[in-house]
């Protein structure tokens, strides 16, 4: 399974696995097991009846390769590393195995969720509400951005979760404001995310401040050596869960590409492609966020209706283009990978890779979204010359062909 390491060098399965059993214990035994149980529905999990309520009512029917795998040994304490892209349902395998885990008679924070960034974090509060609703789980989500005061005030009255992102959780448990007296579950999202941004230490100091009997679930797309350090620091026994790439969701997803001679030439392109992105809704992906800006310039000043939103805007703004657009009163989003990660916009059924992504896994990050949970969905690439190694480097890292767009493509969504 292929990704790129820290360095930007390709990290596969392979060494993965040869690193793992490096890592021998004391006692020279290997580090974590693996765990290959299966579960194909919900029902058979042996979930709380009021569980199992919340996640039918939010949309799930079968459960995903990940789910099928991840939530049982979560839900009986393992520890745990969970390895599977965006977009493969990891956000409800750990919401579903803290939310079965929890004693609800109890008001005190018993799960600590910590995520990269701030609209990851959001979203996973938002699942853990949703399926935790018929148990009435009290859930807050503290991140960066908002008034301490009214963190402050929400966790002194009572939660059950914290989801936040590392900064404002270590602020709150210095503060003395999260007590980590009770918190009996630690689980990283976006682990090889996490600390590409640098968040290490902070995540070593919190984890300082927690009970030292405490249960660990880490999620990860990628097992970079950081992320494999953390774990071996942090886990007793893990059990490891590895989602391979072909169970992965571009099924579904019809992707193309369309040949732009000159870069220049991208935005009459886009141009003459905006009729059938307004039909549905889109998100284009560029790779700088001054690019998120011009574009969208280029775009209003040819009275063409876009949103917008990268990670130098503040974070109110950002909330409220989001909620515009997954409302649907936007239909057009420009942004930049900062935003391919476990943002669920359920409707996207067109993404547009104006720019190709500078790495290929990003790539699925990006299309990934619109393909959820067998959700069809179309993906056009736009591919100048510059392109043609990008192009082909995804091409045989999903072993996926991309096809050259046809004349019909609004017949296709």
């Amino acid at each position: 399974m292929a990704g790129a390491a820290p360095d930007g060098s390709q990290f596969d399965a392979r060494q993965f696995d040869s690193k793992m059993t490096e890592l021998l214990n004391a006692e020279g035994q290997e580090f974590f097991t693996s765990y290959d149980e299966a579960y194909d529905t919900f029902d058979a999990m042996e979930l709380k009846e009021k569980l199992l309520r919340g996640i039918y009512a939010y949309g799930f029917e079968k459960p995903s390769a990940i789910q099928q795998r991840g939530i049982v040994p979560f839900c009986k304490g393992l520890d745990v590393i969970q390895q599977a892209q965006s977009g493969t349902g990891k956000t409800a395998t750990f919401c579903s195995g803290v939310l079965q885990q929890l004693d609800y008679e109890l008001l005190d924070c018993q799960a600590l969720v910590l995520a990269p960034t701030r609209e990851l974090a959001q979203q996973i509060e938002k699942v853990m509400r949703a399926l935790g609703d018929y148990l009435k789980v009290k859930v807050h989500a503290c991140v960066g951005g908002t008034s301490v005061r009214e963190d402050q005030r929400i966790l002194s009255s009572g939660v059950h979760v914290v989801v936040g992102t590392p900064g404002r959780v270590f602020d709150m448990l210095r503060r003395q404001s999260l007590r980590p007296d009770h918190i009996k579950m630690f689980v990283l999202d976006e682990a090889d995310e996490m600390l590409s941004r640098g968040f290490k230490d902070q995540i070593y100091d919190i984890f300082q401040l927690l009970p030292p009997k405490i249960q660990v679930g880490v999620f990860s797309a990628t097992m970079p050596p950081e992320a494999l350090e953390i774990t071996r620091k942090f886990m007793n026994k893990p059990v490891r869960i590895l989602v391979k790439r072909d169970e992965l969701t571009l099924e579904g997803i019809k992707q193309f590409y369309v040949s732009v001679e000159k870069e220049e030439w991208k935005l009459e392109t886009l141009c003459d492609l905006y009729e059938t992105l307004a039909i549905t809704q889109s998100v284009i992906f560029v790779n700088t966020r001054r690019k998120v800006d011009l574009l969208t310039d280029q775009m209003q000043s040819r009275d063409h209706t876009v949103s917008a939103t990268h990670g130098d805007m503040d974070q109110n703004t950002r909330d409220i283009i989001m909620c515009e657009f997954r409302t649907g009163s936007s239909r057009v989003l420009i942004t930049t990978d900062l935003l391919a990660r476990g943002i669920d916009v359920q409707q996207v059924s067109l993404v547009i890779n104006y720019d190709l992504p500078t790495q290929p896994e990003n790539y699925l990050h990006r299309i990934g979204r619109s393909g959820r949970f067998g959700r069809k969905g179309v993906a056009i690439n736009f591919a100048t010359k510059d392109d043609e190694r990008m192009l082909s480097d995804v091409q045989s890292f999903y072993n996926v062909v991309i096809e050259e767009l046809p004349a019909n493509v609004a017949d296709l969504l």
